[in-house]
């Protein structure tokens, strides 16, 4: 089984309206705006996603608007990461079932969970479907960090073909060529080490940016197939004070906020998340406005 998925993965954010409840037509006319803008696939039910905050019917209401959205257009990877196995397994199958390219996991845990656990955890979700799996460590959401050794490890799992990093470490993204070779497509999942992360062999880039800056966000994934890296650096660098912003104020609060800076309808937040405050506001648009970030 080969990867699916390459080049710039887009994160939709969930809307919610007034009430908190999840805003599906408008969700969908979000998803739009990232078919079209360059993305070459979609993954709901990220943390940008804000995946644990939603219940089992909004998960399945989400992603069947995502799939009926794209309609096919891009593949579509489907977070369907869980606290239980059991859980996982239940929207893994509904992901497949659905029309999901793919389904994105990460091992999320009250308590430290072992290697074996965790291996044991992915298996058992492989064992279940037929779509292919990427496992996805980042131990700031997660509260687990998958060594190299470990996700080297998973891949001895069938299904599970890609790796996303996202511990914001490039050294453990050099560790990851090194350790598993170049014929194993690892994703970025940290926007400030974009660059550096197709440096070191990432076969894409897993971002929110892409609701707000998709065209920066092209020019530097083009300058990389083109063996530029003065274009690449020039490009990276324009965009990386807004990819360091939207990361350290919380991708969910930083994209609605950009979203409707260019007067773009991007809903409420569920609680406990709450907007950025006016001065937050304010140093966001310095730095739109700073690369002449399109309205509209």
């Amino acid at each position: 089984m080969t990867p699916v998925l390459k080049g710039l993965i887009a994160y939709p954010i969930t809307p919610f309206d007034r009430y908190e409840r999840v805003d599906i037509p408008l969700f969908r006319s979000l998803v739009e705006r990232l078919v079209v803008s360059g993305s070459h696939g979609i993954a709901p039910l990220g943390s940008t996603g804000v995946l644990p905050y939603l219940t089992d019917e909004e998960k399945e209401a989400v992603l069947e608007a995502t799939l009926q959205q794209v309609n096919g257009r891009l593949p579509v990877l489907a977070g369907v990461s869980n606290l239980t196995t059991e859980r996982t397994v239940y929207h893994a199958r509904f992901a497949e079932n659905a029309g999901a390219a793919a389904v994105m996991i990460l091992p999320m845990s009250y308590w430290k969970l072992t290697d074996d656990e965790i291996f044991r955890h992915y298996e058992t979700v492989a064992r279940a479907i037929s779509i292919p799996i990427m496992a996805y460590n980042n131990p700031a959401t997660g509260g687990l960090d998958m060594s190299p050794a470990l996700l080297r490890r998973l891949l001895e799992i069938d299904n599970v073909t890609m790796i996303k990093e996202s511990t914001g470490d490039i050294q453990r993204m050099q560790q990851l060529r090194r350790v598993l070779g170049e014929e194993v497509a690892f994703f970025n999942g940290s926007n400030p080490l974009a660059l550096a992360a197709f440096a070191a062999g990432a076969a894409g880039w897993c971002t929110a940016a892409l609701n707000l800056i998709p065209e920066l966000n092209s020019l530097l994934y083009q300058a990389v197939l083109a063996n530029d890296a003065e274009a690449a650096r020039e490009v990276f660098y324009r965009q990386y004070p807004i990819l360091e912003f939207i990361v350290r104020k919380g991708l969910p609060r930083a994209i609605q906020a950009g979203l409707k800076w260019q007067g773009i309808e991007g809903g409420y937040l569920r609680s406990p998340l709450t907007p950025l405050t006016g001065t937050e506001v304010q140093e966001l648009d310095q730095l739109l406005s700073a690369e002449n970030v399109s309205l509209g």
